[in-house]
């Protein structure tokens, strides 16, 4: 049995997360490239190529995406998948602490296990001006694209992020997010 060749350029990592995503239901909305060679410090001699994805669904509001971040650097490719949720703002969102254990619950039950997914709450200030209490928030469930999907190959990464997308609709489609995504669908 012939091994999987493993990704190791920017390009098939694109065009993999691209397919699984796709494949999935999510169409790409908006996608950039950028080449960097010019770092300081611990960077110094590094080059660096990125591409940011952007996915949105048909069915779901405009609120919802999937970005997605890619790395080839000469140490090595790598990237995330990010479900992002524009969220109701601050006066409706309850205790930070209350949200990320409600947020953290949901993505322990949806995304899979063997994986870096870290989570984030984010508040946005718009103006300094302004009443604190309108303030914005975004959730942003993550996952990590690991060195052992990159190294067994294509097939294996347009796997994880057809997985990926199908957990983020469960973090989606739960419960314990419903109180929250209540007041942005008014």
């Amino acid at each position: 049995m012939a091994r999987p060749d493993p990704i190791l350029t920017l390009e098939p990592l694109l065009e993999a997360v691209r397919e699984g995503l796709q494949a999935d239901g999510w169409a790409l909305s908006g996608l950039q490239k950028t080449t960097s060679y010019e770092f300081e410090g611990r960077w110094a001699g590094d080059s660096s190529r990125s591409a940011y994805l952007f996915f949105h669904a048909e069915g779901l509001p405009e609120w919802v995406s999937i970005d997605v971040f890619l790395d080839e650097t000469s140490r090595g490719l790598k990237g995330n998948l990010a479900l992002v949720i524009d969220g109701p703002e601050l006066s409706i969102v309850p205790d930070p602490e209350e949200v990320l254990v409600r947020l953290a619950t949901v993505a322990r039950m949806a995304l899979p296990r063997g994986y870096r997914t870290p989570l984030t709450l984010r508040y946005r200030f718009p103006k300094l001006s302004g009443d604190p209490a309108e303030s914005d928030t975004e959730f942003r469930f993550k996952l990590y694209i690991p060195p052992t999907a990159l190294k067994a190959g294509h097939s294996a990464i347009v796997a994880l992020a057809e997985s990926t997308a199908g957990a983020f609709r469960s973090i989606l489609g739960s419960r314990e997010l419903a109180p929250l995504l209540a007041a942005e669908e008014t």
